[in-house]
């Protein structure tokens, strides 16, 4: 397993484009709103990366 993971070239302009979505809003309700869509993705991958971690091993899924 890499000690680090590399993003691709349209990963990094698709954090780019968020980043600058971000720093364009000064709405705390969209900025709320935004964060909350962030966090429930980021469970997602996480709850994705697990579940592919745990069929490649051979266990069920938690």
């Amino acid at each position: 397993m890499p000690s680090s993971i590399e993003l691709s070239v349209g990963q990094q302009f698709e954090i780019e484009r968020f980043n600058r979505a971000i720093d364009a809003t000064a709405d705390p309700d969209q900025l709320r709103s935004l964060a909350k869509q962030l966090l429930q993705a980021w469970h997602t991958q996480k709850a994705a990366t697990n579940w592919v971690i745990s069929q490649q091993a051979g266990f069920p899924p938690a």
